[in-house]
């Protein structure tokens, strides 16, 4: 469109050089009569014209050559001849003249060799009056060429051809301002569109940034209770690489011959001792106070044990029997008889609504607690029965004797279920279930411990240092302050190995006579020991931890 328009701006610029060219009439075709009289003038002109433009000399109006009429420039001849070339112009209705240019009135005067300044300023002058005259009032069909059209004036087409070029360039800078500002629109909304979107991932960030903060605090407040138990846990309990520190706080006296047990109450408030001076005594496990004797044996005992409650307890004697007491009356309760010889261990299961003992008559008898009655008895050894034992959840119960075998009975049917024997086959003087009841714990006459997984019949550890050939010495778990293998030995010391590396943790010194029992609190870091007629005392150690 800008080309067009331009294009056609110059096309009326053209047409405005020249008064011939809009079409107007020339000032001196005013009379019908001139242009007659000047037609055949006209004609040499354009002859002569002609012969000029093609190198040939050209002839004037009056036939002589343009040399010739250069002698007469003040002949009177000159303008007629330019005023009939302009009518014959302007009668040719602009038609070009070689090379597409139009000529004017005054390019035919010099192309015709006539100067007259004089009477062409004159006429000049006329004609500007006359265009003046005609662009303050067009004349209404007057005037009109052969081509039909309304004949104005040059100047009026000249600022008309200017108006409608500034017009053209105004809506040219209008479209240019409407593109420039859509531009400046589109790239403003771009701009905006660009700080919505960095505002919006901003946002995103922090709100991800929160999320993975308050996650982080969820987590550490999820892990605080932990660590806070693990700490205290740490604190209650050192590391099993951590060797044990026990120290003697209490040394018990009052029995009158040696100690053959030592048992702790499941709440751990209570510590009895059995001794061969057929009585039980109960003594405060924490400040080893006294508190009272259990008796009614006739002769001495072997073994003592605890019911679940902490309310009763039963005791195995060498006069057979095996009773039950009541701990806070100090009161027999019932006497349980059957056994054909000694009676050497006793065990409640964890119910406490039966009992198990062991007897030199080499069987196991299951007893009624409540009604004092033997419901089964178990052929169960070749030789005396030296320890029983329920298991946690009192199905179960381990028997073992001097004829070297470890068996497990089921407490239902009576059958035996497992029987777990060394190599060597020595005595086995002493038999525990670990507290998780996995693993069985039994002490030999040949100065050994060994642990046992009983639904395999492996031993895994074995524990030795110590000595033990002679006398059948207890052995226990300790598991308050580590994991420990905790029993006594003939060389009145009492020894403490670490469960899964099998090293000696600590040897205990104190007693002056062989350490045949000890216990672990169920609760607290502290061990009971007993020993026989050289000692006949109860000592309890801690560890402050």
């Amino acid at each position: 469109m800008i080309a067009e328009d331009t294009e056609a701006g110059v096309k009326r610029d053209r047409r405005a050089e020249s008064p011939l060219s809009t079409g107007e009439e020339a000032p001196y075709s005013a009379t019908s009569t001139v242009r007659e009289a000047a037609e055949p003038e006209a004609a040499a002109a354009a002859a002569a014209a002609k012969k000029a433009r093609h190198g040939e000399p050209a002839e004037s109006i009056d036939g002589t050559t343009g040399e010739e009429s250069s002698e007469s420039d003040n002949d009177f001849e000159a303008p007629k001849a330019a005023m009939a070339a302009a009518v014959a112009e302007r009668r040719g209705g602009g038609k070009t003249i070689g090379g597409g240019k139009r000529l004017g009135a005054a390019a035919v005067a010099v192309a015709a060799g006539s100067n007259g300044p004089s009477s062409s300023s004159s006429e000049e002058e006329e004609s500007e009056e006359e265009s003046d005259e005609e662009q303050q009032r067009p004349v209404a069909g007057a005037g009109r060429g052969k081509g039909g059209g309304k004949m104005f004036s040059s100047k009026m087409l000249a600022r008309k051809a200017l108006a409608a070029s500034a017009a053209h360039k105004q809506q040219s800078d209008d479209d240019e301002s409407e593109g420039s500002g859509s531009e400046s629109e589109s790239a403003g909304n771009g701009r905006q569109q660009q700080q919505k979107e960095e505002k919006e991932t901003a946002a995103a960030e922090a709100s991800q940034k929160t999320s993975q903060q308050q996650q982080q605090q969820q987590q550490q407040q999820q892990q605080q209770p932990a660590q806070q138990q693990q700490e205290s846990q740490q604190q209650a309990r050192p590391p099993a690489t951590e060797k044990p520190d026990y120290v003697l706080k209490y040394s018990l006296v009052g029995h009158r011959k040696g100690v053959s047990s030592v048992k702790f109450s499941p709440d751990g408030n209570w510590l009895a001792s059995s001794s061969a001076d057929n009585t039980v005594k109960l003594w405060n496990a924490y400040s080893g106070k006294y508190d009272k004797t259990l008796e009614g044996h006739t002769k001495g005992l072997s073994d003592v044990t605890w019911s679940a409650d902490s309310r009763f307890l039963a005791t195995a004697s060498d006069d057979k029997t095996v009773r039950i007491w009541d701990r806070e009356s100090g009161r027999a309760l019932k006497v349980l008889r059957g056994h054909t010889n000694y009676v050497f261990c006793v065990s409640y299961n964890p119910k406490a609504t039966l009992l198990a003992s062991g007897s030199f008559d080499e069987t196991v008898r299951i007893w009624d607690a409540r009604s004092g009655k033997c419901i089964r008895t178990l052929p169960a050894h070749s030789d005396p029965v030296t320890s029983v034992h329920f298991n946690r959840d009192g199905t179960m119960v381990v028997s073992a004797s001097f004829d070297g075998l470890i068996r497990i009975w089921d407490i239902t049917t009576g059958q035996c279920l497992k029987t777990i024997v060394d190599e060597k086959n020595p005595p086995v003087s002493f038999v525990k279930f670990s507290p998780n009841s996995k693993f069985i714990l039994a002490a030999t006459l040949d100065n050994t411990l060994r642990l046992w997984n009983y639904h395999t019949g492996k031993c895994l550890k074995v524990y030795s240092g110590h000595s033990n050939s002679t006398y059948c010495c207890f052995g226990s778990f300790s598991v308050t302050a580590g994991k420990w293998i905790v029993a006594g030995s003939e060389d009145h010391c009492i020894y403490l190995w670490n469960l899964q590396t099998r090293e000696i943790v600590q040897k205990l010194k104190g007693h002056t006579d062989v350490v045949l029992c000890v216990d672990c609190h169920p609760l607290s870091n502290i061990i009971a020991s007993g020993s026989l007629e050289k000692d006949k005392s109860v000592k309890i150690w801690k560890y402050e931890c």
